[in-house]
């Protein structure tokens, strides 16, 4: 009933008013004809009851995508002043925003609201990435820090807005590039006044507009067309006839709507080639109107056609990395980041250039100075202590410690440790005098039995508490030995030991050995006795490890392998290294000495093993080694010893 009712509707086209007037009879005749949940948008994430029907493109139950219009852009300049450049106004009612920086750069997005009072990046302070409430929406801000991103930075919301939101562009580094998009009933797109253009700057130099399949549109001029700014979003223009309920064709009339090129999708990239696909609409041949699809043959639609676009080279950037820590941790210090040249190439990917391909933009500096904080300082605490000896040269010192900013004691690392004062210096307390010093005799004879001596030790020291005249010890030493006796030996079994040998080798480690004998002490004589005599006595070793000197690198070999053949001359091999003192392998060692690691052995002939029963059953078997009859197991039996060693022999020349 409603679209019998759309097709009797008279049309007025060229006149604003007409178009209005249609809009709003569509409306409403939609209303009565559609269920009670169609027409209704719904908010992203929010499921509706849709009862089986399918939501559109602009969240409306049962909607056929023509409720609303896709806004879509792109800001670019060369060159702007530094400072907040207004880009875009999003009206109230927006949904789905994304709005993406193309391109990495020093350059910062702000949003405020149509009132001035700012959201994201507002009054020069920079916030941090994050998730914002405001107009109604949650608003989430992203900005890729790590040096290897090369997108830029986004603010997306998913909407509806509540109220009109202006978008700022924070110039600091020549070529922006910013994509925006948002989806805009059209209730609100007829309603919208064209936004006044920023003071500062123009609004985008291009934009366009998307259709609900998602196909893109070029707009002849960026200020709008016949007085409708470009935010407003056009209608589909209808091409409706005056008489009846639409056009009919008469048996024989040839088709007044043709399938033709009327735009392209927007690009996929800004530089260095992308793609698009050619948008055919169908049009009347004589105004050339666009109508819509159903009046055109489906089957005579062009196939699908892509194209390249933008093919001109991306513009270099430079790449900025993060700041390294300071070089000091405190005073004046350096801090260095890295900062690379990049062109983004035609496949999405990004490639490291040289610097002369950024010689358009003023290249960010590589070294910065810093300073975390003011350095400490040393401070003397004490005075000098008394020197440390009575006579003589001593030392005294003081307290000396590293002293922050605060006044708090710290680390001596973190002063100067080439400005640090002394905390150590010697001092002379003149000449001492010299006296005999001796402890007291042993206490222990040095023989068990019969005669022997006491000792004690005598040395000439400086005297500090005598004030004899300065002429030394004199040559009156104290006696160091003197003599003792026990009484008489009787019997006594003791060990004696002689002298040690020379030690097994000149160098490296070796043994030494010595001659041990048990001694019978008896009226003073001496008398060599069996060691068994001696067993419950602690038995001196004889032998002990020497080491002369280092022997340095020298040639280490292993044993000899088994021999490769048992007769008629083999080889057998072993390894040889060059090995230092610790065993570690070394190339020190002397080259011509190097022992053979290869050398034949088994030179002896092979005696070949005859077969008693194995005989020369003819005189003349040479000739049938000669004619190579062997072969033939007739004349291997015939002539088995000569063709048994003719096998042998040819057995060893292809072993060799």
């Amino acid at each position: 009933m409603a679209a019998q009712q759309l097709k009797q509707l008279p049309l007025s086209s060229g006149t604003g008013t007409g178009l209005v007037t249609l809009l709003l009879t569509l409306s409403c005749l939609l209303s009565e004809a559609l269920p009670q949940d169609a027409g209704r948008l719904h908010p992203p994430g929010e499921e509706p009851a849709c009862d089986g029907h399918r939501v559109d493109v602009c969240g409306v139950c049962a909607g056929d995508g023509s409720s609303c219009d896709v806004v879509s852009g792109t800001f670019s300049r060369s060159v702007l002043t530094v400072g907040y450049h207004k880009i875009l106004e999003i009206p109230s009612g927006a949904r789905n925003i994304r709005i993406q920086e193309m391109v990495k750069s020093r350059n910062y997005l702000a949003l405020r609201t149509s009132g001035g009072d700012s959201i994201i990046n507002g009054k020069w302070a920079i916030d941090r990435p994050g998730v914002f409430f405001a107009a109604g929406t949650q608003l989430t801000y992203r900005r890729p820090n790590e040096i290897r991103s090369r997108t830029g930075e986004s603010i997306t919301a998913p909407g509806p807005t509540s109220q009109e939101l202006h978008l700022y562009l924070i110039y600091q580094q020549p070529g922006p590039s910013v994509l925006y998009e948002y989806i805009l009933p059209k209730e609100n797109t007829l309603n919208s006044q064209p936004a006044p253009p920023s003071h500062i700057q123009p609004l985008a130099e291009t934009q366009g507009l998307y259709d609900i399949e998602g196909q893109g549109y070029s707009l002849p001029d960026a200020n709008g067309v016949n007085g409708v700014h470009p935010n407003q979003v056009l209608s589909d223009p209808l091409s409706p006839t005056p008489n009846g309920p639409g056009p009919q064709l008469h048996p024989g009339q040839l088709s007044s709507y043709i399938w033709r090129r009327t735009g392209t999708t927007l690009c996929t990239a800004t530089c260095g080639t992308g793609r698009r696909q050619v948008v055919f609409s169908c049009v009347e041949q004589v105004t050339g109107t666009v109508v819509p699809g159903d009046l055109c043959e489906h089957s005579q639609h062009p196939a699908s056609q892509t194209e390249d676009c933008n093919t001109q080279l991306c513009p270099a950037f430079w790449d900025v990395g993060e700041w390294s820590e300071c070089s000091k941790t405190c005073g004046p210090g350096a801090q260095h980041r890295q900062v690379l040249c990049r062109q983004p190439l035609g496949n999405g990917s990004v490639s490291a250039v040289g610097p002369r391909h950024c010689r358009h933009l003023e290249q960010p500096e590589t070294t910065s100075s810093c300073q975390l904080k003011i350095c400490s300082e040393w401070q003397i605490r004490s005075e000098w202590t008394p020197c440390s000896v009575p006579c003589g040269v001593g030392q005294h010192t003081r307290d000396v410690r590293c002293v922050d900013n605060l006044g708090d004691v710290v680390t001596d690392e973190e002063c100067n440790m080439q400005m640090r004062p002394e905390d150590v210096q010697n001092c002379d307390m003149g000449p001492c005098s010299r006296s005999w010093f001796f402890t007291r005799w042993s206490d222990r004879c040095s023989a068990e039995c019969g005669e022997g001596r006491r000792s004690r030790t005598v040395v000439c020291l400086l005297n500090h508490i005598s004030s004899l005249p300065l002429d030394g010890c004199g040559d009156e030493r104290p006696e160091e030995l003197t003599p003792c006796d026990i009484g008489p030996c009787q019997h006594r079994l003791e060990w004696y030991t002689g002298p040690w040998g020379q030690c097994s080798s000149e160098c490296g480690n070796g043994t030494q050995s010595r001659s041990v004998v048990c001694l019978l002490h008896s009226n003073g004589s001496l008398e060599v006795t069996a060691p068994s005599n001696c067993s419950h006595l602690p038995r001196p070793p004889d032998t002990q490890t020497c080491h002369l000197k280092r022997c340095g690198a020298k040639w280490f070999v292993t044993e000899w392998s088994a021999c490769s053949r048992s007769c008629d001359t083999g080889y057998r091999v072993r390894e040889v290294r060059c090995m230092t003192d610790d065993m570690t392998q070394s190339s020190g060692c002397d080259p011509s000495l190097t022992p053979d690691d290869r050398e034949e052995c088994n030179t002896h002939p092979c005696v070949p093993e005859i077969d008693a029963k194995c005989q020369d059953m003819y005189y003349n078997c040479n000739v049938v080694v000669q004619a190579r009859l062997c072969v033939y197991s007739y004349y291997r039996t015939a002539c088995c010893v000569s063709c048994t060693r003719v096998g042998q022999r040819e057995a060893r020349l292809s072993g060799r």
